[in-house]
């Protein structure tokens, strides 16, 4: 891997950081930023320790590289895939989605059917093996921002075009480009950035029709950070203390992107073939399934562990609900298997079937924001019967208090624990965000449901099947 620096010291370089108003100027002693950035530390020296090879394959350089970064062309080596993003994802309970993994994974790709893109963008194979092979050997952390500005929705983006990044004027060096990207998760902690178009361009909107690939330092580029949901009481909000991965606005103000960094130059056509190329979408969709699955997981424990603390678990309606989520859990770990088990070869590279990755995705938009209505349910009014903090447990009054806040079969301080963990996955603000999350990271669920219908090739075959019956 070779990585240059220890991440802690290359994410303190030129970057433009803003928060509450203020720039940032080392993102890793930030109360904001601090916890998850420690947590990005532990991840990568998983790497280095016991988890090598778990977590790694040996490139043709002899090196060791994450295994997102990995092609792969073998069943046995998309299920080694998923067992490393699977111990990446239950390292932080499924709660930090962008890990880098996903887009990586995406890069890989785009660099594993760089052959066939070179038809479409005639030069861009050396690009991508040139990024590709940099960020898989210093270990680069990335996230992509291909979101627009949300303003008035009812009208067309070029009506509403004075936000939407574009490409302003252009020289010897490069493009010069000014607007925004949305929704940059993790965007103060990576290296890199992809930048792209969520949606298709016409053909009278050439200006927003750009791919590039960025470090996160460039002059003129400022990441733009919601209010921090970051905790500094460990024990009593360990979710927000520990994997509060950040979501940034990026905006370009006059911002020179070498040509070296641009895939697609104002093509619309181009940029929305990299957009749906196969390899890139079925390499990290299957990421993301891994990751839904540890999180419901999360879920399924948490109010598991509420149900016995409290003994109600002797209820039929309790039962009900944990098997629901037991139901959530066993549905996706199959479509996952089903949808690796049936991979097929595309370009040379094995990929997941889509239809039931697709499937998976559009569940998980409906699975998690459930799965938290469960443990509401299942914890009641228990889940607001704690002391303020902890440590109230030991304090002045705390001979009083503990008897009053142990469970069934818990002491006062791993019930409190318990239930302030349950509040910060399901009542915090990073909870908030987190549901928030689940039901839109893969578009607006009632579009993505209905291409889910558009693309579902057996309709006409069911509709015969109807005819059969009468």
């Amino acid at each position: 891997m070779n990585t240059k620096q220890p991440y802690s010291q290359r994410i303190v370089d030129h970057r433009n950081v803003w928060i509450n108003g203020s720039k940032v100027d080392n993102i890793s002693e930030h109360k904001a930023f601090k916890g998850t950035i420690q947590t990005i530390e532990h991840l990568l020296s998983l790497q280095h320790g016991t988890k090598k090879e778990d977590l790694t394959y040996v490139t043709e350089e002899g090196e060791n590289a994450h295994l997102s970064f990995l092609v792969p062309t073998t069943l046995e080596e998309l299920e080694r895939k998923n067992r490393a993003y699977k111990l990446w994802a239950d390292e932080t309970f499924g709660i930090m989605s962008r890990l880098s993994e996903y887009s990586r994974v995406l890069f890989a790709g785009w660099y594993g059917n760089r052959r066939h893109l070179n038809t479409i963008v005639p030069g861009i194979h050396e690009k991508l093996e040139q990024f590709y092979t940099r960020s898989r050997n210093l270990d680069y952390l990335s996230t992509i921002a291909s979101q627009d500005i949300q303003k008035n929705r009812g009208k067309s983006l070029l009506e509403k075009e004075q936000g939407q990044l574009r490409i302003i004027s252009k020289n010897t060096e490069g493009v010069i480009v000014r607007g925004a990207k949305t929704i940059a998760t993790a965007a103060p902690y990576v290296d890199e950035y992809i930048i792209s178009s969520f949606h298709k361009r016409g053909e009278d909107e050439e200006q927003l029709a750009n791919i590039f690939f960025i470090p996160a330092a460039l002059e003129g580029l400022h990441i733009v950070c919601r209010p921090s949901f970051a905790s500094l009481a460990s024990e009593d909000q360990p979710l927000s203390a520990r994997y509060d991965e950040m979501d940034a606005v990026l905006i370009f103000d006059d911002v020179l992107i070498h040509w070296e960094n641009v895939l697609v130059y104002e093509d619309p056509e181009a940029a929305w073939k990299l957009q749906k190329d196969i390899p890139a979408n079925l390499l990290s969709q299957h990421q993301t399934v891994v990751r839904l699955i540890s999180k419901l997981e999360t879920v399924a424990s948490v109010a598991l562990a509420l149900g016995k603390t409290a003994d109600t678990i002797v209820f039929s309606h309790v039962k009900g609900k944990l098997s629901e989520l037991f139901v959530q859990i066993e549905t996706i770990k199959s479509l996952l298997q089903a949808a690796e088990q049936t991979a097929t070869l595309h370009h040379d590279i094995l990929l997941p079937n889509g239809r039931f990755l697709t499937a998976a995705r559009n569940l998980g938009t409906r699975y998690y924001p459930r799965g938290i209505e469960i443990i509401q349910q299942i914890g009641a009014s228990g889940l607001l019967q704690v002391p303020s903090t902890i440590e109230e447990l030991k304090g002045p009054i705390g001979d009083l208090i503990l008897p009053y806040f142990t469970g069934t079969t818990t002491s006062a301080y791993d019930r409190t624990r318990l239930i302030k963990l349950a509040w910060d996955l399901i009542g915090s603000p990073l909870a908030a965000r987190h549901e928030l999350y689940e039901r839109f990271y893969s578009g607006d669920p009632v579009r993505t449901y209905a291409a889910h219908y558009n693309q579902y090739p057996d309709k006409q075959q069911l509709v015969k099947f109807a005819y059969q019956l009468i």
